[in-house]
Protein backbone atom coordinates (compact mmCIF):
# COMPACT_ATOMS: atom_id res chain seq x y z
CA UNK A 1 0.00 0.00 0.00
CA UNK A 2 1.18 3.77 -0.77
CA UNK A 3 2.18 5.28 2.28
CA UNK A 4 3.00 9.24 3.66
CA UNK A 5 6.23 10.57 1.94
CA UNK A 6 7.96 10.66 5.70
CA UNK A 7 7.26 7.43 6.56
CA UNK A 8 9.90 6.34 8.99
CA UNK A 9 11.08 2.77 9.26
CA UNK A 10 9.71 0.72 12.16
CA UNK A 11 13.39 -1.60 12.34
CA UNK A 12 16.57 0.00 11.65
CA UNK A 13 19.89 -2.55 12.16
CA UNK A 14 21.65 -2.25 15.49
CA UNK A 15 25.15 -1.73 14.01
CA UNK A 16 26.65 -0.17 11.32
CA UNK A 17 26.20 -1.84 7.77
CA UNK A 18 27.54 -2.43 4.48
CA UNK A 19 28.86 1.42 3.95
CA UNK A 20 30.64 1.52 7.09
CA UNK A 21 32.66 -1.13 8.97
CA UNK A 22 33.24 -4.99 8.85
CA UNK A 23 29.85 -5.33 10.40
CA UNK A 24 28.61 -4.16 6.93
CA UNK A 25 27.89 -7.86 6.54
CA UNK A 26 24.63 -7.74 7.96
CA UNK A 27 23.37 -6.39 5.23
CA UNK A 28 24.64 -8.69 2.71
CA UNK A 29 26.58 -11.71 3.60
CA UNK A 30 30.29 -12.29 3.42
CA UNK A 31 31.07 -13.72 -0.21
CA UNK A 32 32.86 -17.18 0.40
CA UNK A 33 36.51 -16.46 -0.65
CA UNK A 34 38.17 -20.04 1.16
CA UNK A 35 38.55 -17.76 4.66
CA UNK A 36 39.66 -15.08 2.19
CA UNK A 37 38.41 -11.09 2.79
CA UNK A 38 34.93 -9.98 0.89
CA UNK A 39 36.11 -8.75 -2.18
CA UNK A 40 33.06 -6.27 -2.05
CA UNK A 41 35.46 -3.98 0.60
CA UNK A 42 37.32 -3.02 -2.73
CA UNK A 43 35.03 -2.47 -5.26
CA UNK A 44 31.22 -2.56 -5.42
CA UNK A 45 28.92 -1.32 -7.68
CA UNK A 46 28.45 -0.46 -11.42
CA UNK A 47 26.91 1.27 -14.45
CA UNK A 48 26.34 2.78 -17.72
CA UNK A 49 24.62 5.74 -19.27
CA UNK A 50 24.93 7.16 -22.12
CA UNK A 51 26.88 10.61 -22.09
CA UNK A 52 26.18 13.72 -24.51
CA UNK A 53 28.78 12.42 -27.13
CA UNK A 54 27.42 10.13 -29.62
CA UNK A 55 28.65 6.67 -29.42
CA UNK A 56 29.89 7.27 -25.64
CA UNK A 57 28.76 6.42 -22.43
CA UNK A 58 29.54 7.35 -18.98
CA UNK A 59 30.04 4.26 -16.43
CA UNK A 60 29.85 4.87 -12.72
CA UNK A 61 31.50 2.43 -9.99
CA UNK A 62 32.49 2.49 -6.40
CA UNK A 63 35.70 1.17 -5.10
CA UNK A 64 38.09 2.07 -2.51
CA UNK A 65 40.73 3.84 -4.34
CA UNK A 66 42.27 3.96 -7.23
CA UNK A 67 43.86 1.25 -7.46
CA UNK A 68 41.40 -0.38 -4.54
CA UNK A 69 42.72 -0.19 -1.05
CA UNK A 70 40.07 -2.67 0.89
CA UNK A 71 38.95 -2.05 4.38
CA UNK A 72 40.92 0.57 6.39
CA UNK A 73 42.52 0.16 10.12
CA UNK A 74 39.50 0.69 11.70
CA UNK A 75 37.82 -1.60 9.34
CA UNK A 76 35.79 1.10 7.70
CA UNK A 77 35.56 0.90 3.93
CA UNK A 78 36.42 4.13 2.18
CA UNK A 79 34.57 3.77 -0.88
CA UNK A 80 34.23 6.52 -2.96
CA UNK A 81 31.97 6.64 -6.50
CA UNK A 82 34.21 7.30 -9.96
CA UNK A 83 33.12 7.61 -13.85
CA UNK A 84 35.11 7.18 -16.72
CA UNK A 85 34.02 7.83 -20.50
CA UNK A 86 33.91 4.98 -22.67
CA UNK A 87 33.51 4.91 -26.63
CA UNK A 88 32.18 2.36 -28.57
CA UNK A 89 33.67 3.69 -31.77
CA UNK A 90 36.97 2.47 -30.63
CA UNK A 91 36.70 0.18 -26.77
CA UNK A 92 38.93 3.44 -25.17
CA UNK A 93 37.87 3.95 -21.70
CA UNK A 94 38.84 7.10 -20.21
CA UNK A 95 40.77 7.64 -17.17
CA UNK A 96 38.40 7.49 -14.18
CA UNK A 97 37.72 10.85 -12.12
CA UNK A 98 36.44 11.23 -8.51
CA UNK A 99 32.58 12.27 -9.07
CA UNK A 100 31.15 11.58 -5.23
CA UNK A 101 33.62 11.63 -2.28
CA UNK A 102 32.95 11.73 1.33
CA UNK A 103 33.79 9.64 4.51
CA UNK A 104 32.93 5.83 4.83
CA UNK A 105 31.42 4.14 1.61
CA UNK A 106 29.31 5.43 -1.21
CA UNK A 107 28.12 1.80 -2.29
CA UNK A 108 27.15 0.03 -4.50
CA UNK A 109 26.67 2.90 -6.91
CA UNK A 110 23.32 2.65 -9.37
CA UNK A 111 22.40 4.60 -11.89
CA UNK A 112 19.62 5.16 -14.83
CA UNK A 113 18.68 7.65 -17.39
CA UNK A 114 15.61 8.84 -18.26
CA UNK A 115 13.83 10.18 -21.75
CA UNK A 116 15.32 13.82 -21.02
CA UNK A 117 18.62 12.79 -20.46
CA UNK A 118 18.61 13.47 -16.96
CA UNK A 119 20.83 10.49 -14.93
CA UNK A 120 20.14 9.84 -11.66
CA UNK A 121 22.59 8.64 -9.71
CA UNK A 122 22.21 6.12 -6.54
CA UNK A 123 23.80 4.26 -3.38
CA UNK A 124 23.77 3.83 -0.11
CA UNK A 125 25.83 5.99 2.35
CA UNK A 126 27.59 5.49 5.33
CA UNK A 127 28.68 9.23 5.80
CA UNK A 128 26.77 11.44 8.15
CA UNK A 129 23.74 8.80 8.65
CA UNK A 130 22.04 9.10 12.00
CA UNK A 131 20.48 5.77 11.24
CA UNK A 132 24.03 3.78 10.39
CA UNK A 133 23.44 3.95 6.60
CA UNK A 134 20.79 5.67 4.33
CA UNK A 135 19.96 5.52 0.64
CA UNK A 136 20.58 8.97 -1.12
CA UNK A 137 20.83 10.15 -4.51
CA UNK A 138 21.74 12.92 -7.30
CA UNK A 139 20.37 14.61 -10.13
CA UNK A 140 22.57 15.46 -13.24
CA UNK A 141 21.85 16.28 -17.06
CA UNK A 142 23.66 14.28 -19.34
CA UNK A 143 26.97 16.30 -19.19
CA UNK A 144 26.51 15.05 -15.52
CA UNK A 145 26.00 19.10 -14.78
CA UNK A 146 24.32 19.06 -11.28
CA UNK A 147 19.90 19.15 -10.79
CA UNK A 148 19.80 18.27 -7.81
CA UNK A 149 22.95 17.22 -6.78
CA UNK A 150 23.93 14.68 -4.50
CA UNK A 151 23.02 14.24 -0.99
CA UNK A 152 19.50 13.99 -1.58
CA UNK A 153 17.93 11.64 1.02
CA UNK A 154 15.57 8.50 -0.42
CA UNK A 155 15.13 7.09 3.05
CA UNK A 156 17.10 7.01 6.15
CA UNK A 157 18.06 3.94 7.11
CA UNK A 158 17.42 2.70 3.54
CA UNK A 159 19.97 0.37 2.32
CA UNK A 160 20.44 -1.83 -1.42
CA UNK A 161 18.96 0.26 -3.55
CA UNK A 162 18.15 -0.17 -7.62
CA UNK A 163 17.44 2.05 -10.13
CA UNK A 164 15.87 2.47 -13.20
CA UNK A 165 13.71 4.78 -15.55
CA UNK A 166 10.62 4.96 -17.25
CA UNK A 167 9.90 7.60 -19.33
CA UNK A 168 10.55 10.33 -17.75
CA UNK A 169 10.25 8.91 -14.33
CA UNK A 170 12.74 7.70 -11.92
CA UNK A 171 12.06 4.09 -10.18
CA UNK A 172 13.73 3.87 -7.00
CA UNK A 173 13.19 0.47 -5.34
CA UNK A 174 15.02 -0.30 -1.83
CA UNK A 175 15.11 -1.95 1.01
CA UNK A 176 14.53 -0.92 4.82
CA UNK A 177 15.07 -2.69 8.23
CA UNK A 178 17.32 -5.63 8.99
CA UNK A 179 16.41 -8.76 10.86
CA UNK A 180 19.00 -10.57 12.42
CA UNK A 181 19.46 -14.65 11.95
CA UNK A 182 18.99 -17.09 9.49
CA UNK A 183 19.88 -16.75 6.02
CA UNK A 184 23.27 -16.70 4.03
CA UNK A 185 25.93 -17.09 6.83
CA UNK A 186 23.43 -16.34 9.84
CA UNK A 187 23.58 -12.70 8.81
CA UNK A 188 19.59 -12.10 8.39
CA UNK A 189 17.89 -10.18 6.30
CA UNK A 190 16.42 -7.04 5.32
CA UNK A 191 12.78 -6.00 6.86
CA UNK A 192 10.98 -4.80 3.49
CA UNK A 193 11.41 -3.46 0.45
CA UNK A 194 9.85 -0.26 -1.02
CA UNK A 195 9.70 2.18 -4.29
CA UNK A 196 9.64 5.58 -4.69
CA UNK A 197 9.52 7.73 -7.73
CA UNK A 198 10.89 11.24 -9.10
CA UNK A 199 10.36 13.51 -11.89
CA UNK A 200 13.67 14.49 -13.87
CA UNK A 201 14.13 16.89 -11.71
CA UNK A 202 14.38 15.21 -8.11
CA UNK A 203 10.67 15.45 -6.96
CA UNK A 204 9.00 12.84 -5.10
CA UNK A 205 6.10 12.27 -7.46
CA UNK A 206 5.26 8.78 -5.04
CA UNK A 207 6.20 6.27 -2.24
CA UNK A 208 5.05 2.71 -1.89
CA UNK A 209 4.89 0.10 0.17
CA UNK A 210 5.85 -3.21 -1.80
CA UNK A 211 6.21 -5.46 1.12
CA UNK A 212 6.00 -3.60 4.36
CA UNK A 213 8.04 -5.02 7.55
CA UNK A 214 8.23 -8.57 6.14
CA UNK A 215 11.66 -10.32 5.63
CA UNK A 216 12.23 -9.16 1.89
CA UNK A 217 15.23 -7.49 0.41
CA UNK A 218 17.87 -7.48 -2.01
CA UNK A 219 15.87 -5.05 -4.63
CA UNK A 220 16.53 -4.78 -8.66
CA UNK A 221 14.43 -2.88 -11.16
CA UNK A 222 14.43 -2.72 -14.96
CA UNK A 223 12.29 -0.20 -16.67
CA UNK A 224 10.34 -1.01 -19.47
CA UNK A 225 8.37 1.42 -22.27
CA UNK A 226 5.20 2.34 -19.59
CA UNK A 227 6.24 -0.39 -16.38
CA UNK A 228 8.86 -1.73 -14.39
CA UNK A 229 9.87 -4.75 -12.89
CA UNK A 230 10.60 -5.36 -9.61
CA UNK A 231 12.36 -8.34 -8.57
CA UNK A 232 13.55 -9.08 -4.61
CA UNK A 233 14.00 -12.34 -2.18
CA UNK A 234 11.91 -13.35 0.18
CA UNK A 235 13.35 -15.10 3.30
CA UNK A 236 12.27 -18.27 4.47
CA UNK A 237 12.32 -19.93 7.75
CA UNK A 238 14.89 -23.28 8.21
CA UNK A 239 16.44 -22.48 4.67
CA UNK A 240 19.66 -21.60 3.37
CA UNK A 241 18.18 -20.56 -0.44
CA UNK A 242 15.36 -17.88 -0.75
CA UNK A 243 12.10 -17.10 -2.40
CA UNK A 244 12.52 -15.20 -5.98
CA UNK A 245 9.81 -12.88 -6.15
CA UNK A 246 8.66 -10.04 -9.36
CA UNK A 247 5.76 -7.54 -9.14
CA UNK A 248 4.93 -5.44 -12.22
CA UNK A 249 4.99 -1.26 -11.07
CA UNK A 250 3.17 1.39 -12.86
CA UNK A 251 5.09 4.55 -11.73
CA UNK A 252 2.36 6.79 -13.55
CA UNK A 253 -0.48 5.05 -10.90
CA UNK A 254 1.84 3.71 -8.19
CA UNK A 255 -0.49 0.33 -9.02
CA UNK A 256 1.59 -3.14 -7.90
CA UNK A 257 0.02 -5.99 -10.29
CA UNK A 258 1.27 -9.01 -10.70
CA UNK A 259 3.08 -10.24 -7.76
CA UNK A 260 4.42 -14.21 -6.94
CA UNK A 261 7.23 -15.92 -6.12
CA UNK A 262 8.42 -16.98 -9.25
CA UNK A 263 11.32 -19.31 -8.44
CA UNK A 264 11.90 -21.21 -5.32
CA UNK A 265 15.61 -22.47 -3.62
CA UNK A 266 16.74 -19.57 -5.13
CA UNK A 267 20.62 -19.06 -4.54
CA UNK A 268 20.27 -15.93 -2.35
CA UNK A 269 21.65 -12.14 -4.40
CA UNK A 270 22.18 -14.29 -7.68
CA UNK A 271 19.82 -12.87 -10.17
CA UNK A 272 19.36 -10.06 -12.58
CA UNK A 273 17.26 -8.13 -14.77
CA UNK A 274 16.64 -6.48 -18.37
CA UNK A 275 14.83 -4.90 -20.30
CA UNK A 276 14.91 -6.17 -24.29
CA UNK A 277 13.37 -2.77 -26.37
CA UNK A 278 13.46 -4.78 -29.41
CA UNK A 279 10.63 -7.28 -28.07
CA UNK A 280 9.20 -5.24 -25.30
CA UNK A 281 10.21 -8.16 -22.44
CA UNK A 282 11.75 -8.46 -19.21
CA UNK A 283 14.51 -10.73 -18.98
CA UNK A 284 15.20 -12.47 -15.85
CA UNK A 285 18.25 -14.63 -15.20
CA UNK A 286 19.39 -16.17 -11.97
CA UNK A 287 20.16 -19.35 -10.03
CA UNK A 288 18.03 -22.08 -8.08
CA UNK A 289 18.35 -25.79 -7.45
CA UNK A 290 22.21 -25.01 -8.48
CA UNK A 291 21.31 -24.33 -11.75
CA UNK A 292 21.07 -21.20 -13.87
CA UNK A 293 17.72 -20.18 -15.26
CA UNK A 294 16.38 -17.11 -17.22
CA UNK A 295 12.69 -15.98 -17.95
CA UNK A 296 10.99 -13.57 -20.17
CA UNK A 297 8.68 -11.52 -19.00
CA UNK A 298 5.65 -9.38 -20.73
CA UNK A 299 4.73 -5.70 -19.20
CA UNK A 300 1.53 -7.17 -17.56
CA UNK A 301 4.30 -9.95 -15.64
CA UNK A 302 2.97 -12.82 -17.66
CA UNK A 303 6.64 -15.09 -17.93
CA UNK A 304 5.81 -16.13 -21.84
CA UNK A 305 9.53 -17.90 -22.08
CA UNK A 306 11.99 -19.65 -19.61
CA UNK A 307 15.00 -21.49 -19.74
CA UNK A 308 14.73 -24.08 -16.75
CA UNK A 309 18.00 -24.77 -16.74
CA UNK A 310 21.08 -23.41 -17.78
CA UNK A 311 24.92 -22.49 -16.95
CA UNK A 312 24.63 -20.93 -13.44
CA UNK A 313 24.99 -17.23 -13.64
CA UNK A 314 27.12 -14.58 -11.70
CA UNK A 315 25.68 -12.61 -8.77
CA UNK A 316 25.42 -8.87 -9.55
CA UNK A 317 26.85 -9.25 -13.36
CA UNK A 318 24.90 -7.29 -15.69
CA UNK A 319 22.87 -8.03 -18.73
CA UNK A 320 24.22 -6.44 -21.81
CA UNK A 321 21.71 -6.44 -24.63
CA UNK A 322 22.16 -6.24 -28.39
CA UNK A 323 18.19 -5.73 -30.44
CA UNK A 324 17.22 -9.62 -29.32
CA UNK A 325 19.82 -11.32 -28.17
CA UNK A 326 21.15 -10.86 -24.72
CA UNK A 327 24.91 -12.00 -22.96
CA UNK A 328 25.25 -12.31 -19.17
CA UNK A 329 28.46 -13.55 -17.44
CA UNK A 330 28.54 -17.68 -16.28
CA UNK A 331 29.92 -18.88 -13.24
CA UNK A 332 32.22 -20.88 -15.37
CA UNK A 333 34.11 -18.26 -17.18
CA UNK A 334 31.64 -17.81 -20.25
CA UNK A 335 29.62 -15.67 -21.31
CA UNK A 336 26.21 -16.89 -22.10
CA UNK A 337 24.18 -15.44 -25.19
CA UNK A 338 20.50 -15.67 -24.98
CA UNK A 339 17.90 -14.86 -28.29
CA UNK A 340 14.39 -14.06 -27.43
CA UNK A 341 11.35 -13.20 -29.35
CA UNK A 342 8.06 -11.85 -28.01
CA UNK A 343 7.20 -15.78 -26.80
CA UNK A 344 10.20 -17.58 -27.62
CA UNK A 345 13.94 -17.44 -25.63
CA UNK A 346 17.11 -19.85 -26.06
CA UNK A 347 20.32 -20.13 -24.56
CA UNK A 348 21.76 -19.76 -28.34
CA UNK A 349 25.25 -19.92 -27.75
CA UNK A 350 28.34 -19.44 -25.65
CA UNK A 351 31.27 -16.79 -25.20
CA UNK A 352 35.24 -16.85 -24.75
CA UNK A 353 36.96 -13.66 -23.51
CA UNK A 354 39.52 -12.85 -26.59
CA UNK A 355 42.36 -14.44 -24.70
CA UNK A 356 40.84 -17.76 -24.72
CA UNK A 357 41.09 -18.12 -20.97
CA UNK A 358 37.87 -18.92 -18.57
CA UNK A 359 36.99 -15.02 -16.69
CA UNK A 360 37.40 -14.98 -13.13
CA UNK A 361 34.56 -13.45 -12.73
CA UNK A 362 33.99 -11.69 -9.17
CA UNK A 363 30.86 -11.17 -7.42
CA UNK A 364 30.65 -7.65 -6.96
CA UNK A 365 29.91 -5.93 -10.33
CA UNK A 366 30.34 -5.85 -13.95
CA UNK A 367 28.57 -4.28 -16.67
CA UNK A 368 28.67 -5.14 -20.60
CA UNK A 369 28.72 -2.59 -23.73
CA UNK A 370 28.24 -2.78 -27.13
CA UNK A 371 31.20 -1.46 -29.32
CA UNK A 372 30.39 -0.27 -32.76
CA UNK A 373 32.22 -3.26 -35.04
CA UNK A 374 30.04 -5.29 -32.81
CA UNK A 375 32.68 -6.73 -30.09
CA UNK A 376 31.19 -6.87 -26.46
CA UNK A 377 33.38 -5.12 -23.85
CA UNK A 378 33.10 -5.60 -20.43
CA UNK A 379 34.02 -3.92 -17.27
CA UNK A 380 34.61 -6.29 -14.48
CA UNK A 381 35.33 -5.08 -11.06
CA UNK A 382 37.66 -7.00 -8.94
CA UNK A 383 39.84 -6.69 -5.87
CA UNK A 384 42.40 -5.45 -7.76
CA UNK A 385 40.81 -2.59 -9.88
CA UNK A 386 38.77 -2.40 -13.01
CA UNK A 387 39.43 -5.12 -15.43
CA UNK A 388 38.73 -4.62 -19.39
CA UNK A 389 37.24 -7.86 -20.93
CA UNK A 390 36.34 -8.57 -24.72
CA UNK A 391 34.21 -10.84 -26.54
CA UNK A 392 33.58 -11.61 -30.07
CA UNK A 393 29.80 -12.69 -30.66
CA UNK A 394 30.98 -13.71 -34.53
CA UNK A 395 32.85 -16.53 -32.49
CA UNK A 396 30.22 -17.82 -30.06
CA UNK A 397 29.85 -21.39 -29.57
CA UNK A 398 26.63 -23.18 -30.43
CA UNK A 399 25.09 -24.39 -26.66
CA UNK A 400 25.47 -28.45 -26.30
CA UNK A 401 23.37 -30.79 -24.16
CA UNK A 402 25.34 -29.83 -21.17
CA UNK A 403 24.65 -26.49 -21.51
CA UNK A 404 21.14 -26.90 -21.54
CA UNK A 405 21.15 -28.69 -17.93
CA UNK A 406 23.01 -31.45 -15.56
Amino acid sequence: MEHDVARSSLLRRPMLALACTLVCQLVAPTIAMAGGPDPRQYMHGIGAVPATTVNTFNVFFSASGLPPRGADRSGSWPHDVYVAQWHADTGTLDAPHLFIQKPEAQEPVTVARNRAGHVMVSFEDGWNAPENVTQRYGIYDTALRPIKPYPQQVESGGHSGHITAVGDRFVVFYSDGWVNGGGVDNLGSGNGVYVKVYDGHGKLLRSVDVAHDRREWWPLVAGGATHALLVWQEFVPGQTEANLKIAIFDPVSGRITGEQVLHKHLQYYTYSVAWLPAVERFLLVGVAKGNGFADLIDSAGNVRASIPCMPATVREAGIAVNQRTAYTPAADGRLLQLQAGPDALTLSGTLMNTDGKPVHWRPVGSVGLLRTSGALDWLSLTEKGLEPLRFDPEKAQAANAADQCR
